[in-house]
């Protein structure tokens, strides 16, 4: 019965158009891209309260993000990234309830996420869930020293997606449709410049879309998502919305590795308010990034694993921290 059941889903794959040969492992991928690396986060616009926020410039992406399979495997995975940036001495800041003036950040951000497709087809959707328990270790420091520098590693924000909604379009279009939330679960306090839950609960309606091109090997995603956010129930401070969009193109090999390129684009879609909001004007940032993205897949002893490596230089920015990410990634699949 098991090799029946990979057949049939190697068969599935087969008519979605897959660039790779369809197996459980090439399925494993496909549902793993559909959600579980658009929980990273590291940086975001300086308006957002305490400078470091919900999503990285490029980092929201990952392959076959618009591909939700038949399947009914569990995938699980592992996604470290780590973000160094700084916001110039001349940029105010709010932080804990008070204004400062320039940031410097190093962050490095680890989830361990597990993914469910629900193994239902229904009028050509498809369906997963998926949830993401994170750890953080932040070092802060600011220019004026209203707040002492400071460092810590703690729980960050629980992250969950209750539904993704994948439908095929053809064999080679896929689009998947999620609202990705962050519930205020992690560690906070206003007496602190290095924290690492953000103490609002944060709602993204996200859209991605993979086409592939079965000739040449390639794929081609895009990720757009709006994160919505509750006030700050300590500070009274709430964050505008942030529009983010990230792309990649990927060109595979036979021998499972691939190598592309992945960019991103962040803004703040209106000015905060709330709290101490008026008083560092309510900036709309943004920023722009751009790099290479190298990834792997295969089998270890008989289990499908697929690992990702990239990394992302915010060519510019405004109003919000500048600098680079690095992101590492491994998932495997089991039945």
């Amino acid at each position: 019965m098991k090799a029946i059941a990979s057949t049939q889903r190697a068969s599935a794959l087969e008519r979605l158009g897959a660039s790779r040969p369809a197996t459980r492992g090439t399925a494993a991928r496909l549902a793993l891209a559909a959600a579980a690396l658009a929980c990273v986060h590291a940086s975001e616009c300086v308006a957002t309260e305490g400078g470091v926020g919900r999503p990285v410039t490029g980092e929201q992406v990952s392959p076959y993000a618009g591909v939700v399979p038949p399947t009914s495997d569990w995938i699980v995975s592992f996604a470290t990234i780590y973000y160094e940036g700084s916001l110039g001495a001349s940029k105010t800041v709010p932080v804990s309830g008070n204004v400062t003036r320039g940031l410097n950040y190093q962050v490095v951000y680890t989830i361990a996420d597990v993914l469910k497709p629900w193994g239902v087809t229904w009028g050509g959707w498809n369906f997963a869930s998926l949830v993401g328990v994170p750890v953080q270790y932040t070092h802060a420091s600011s220019f004026n020293g209203i707040l002492p520098n400071d460092h810590s590693t703690e729980f960050a924000d629980l992250f969950f997606v209750p539904v993704i909604a994948g439908y095929h379009l053809t064999k080679t279009d896929h689009v998947a449709l999620s609202v990705q939330i962050f519930a205020p679960t992690g560690s906070y306090s206003t007496s602190r410049l290095a924290n690492a839950g953000e103490n609002t609960w944060t709602f993204t309606p996200t859209i991605a879309y993979t086409h592939l091109i079965p000739s040449e090997n390639i794929e081609l995603t895009v990720n757009y998502g709006i994160g919505f956010y509750t006030p700050n129930s300590s500070t009274h401070y709430h964050n505008a919305p942030v529009s983010v969009l990230d792309m990649l193109a990927l060109k595979r090999f036979q021998s499972g590795w691939g190598v592309g390129v992945v960019g991103g684009y962040i803004q703040q879609l209106a000015d905060d308010s709330g709290g101490i909001a008026d008083r560092v004007g309510g900036a709309r940032g943004h920023a722009w990034g751009l790099g290479p993205m190298v990834t792997w897949s295969g089998k270890v002893s008989k289990t499908p694993v697929s690992a990702a490596l990239r990394w992302v230089n915010e060519v510019q920015a405004s109003h919000r921290p500048r600098g680079n990410s690095v992101q590492l990634s491994v998932s495997a699949t089991f039945e």
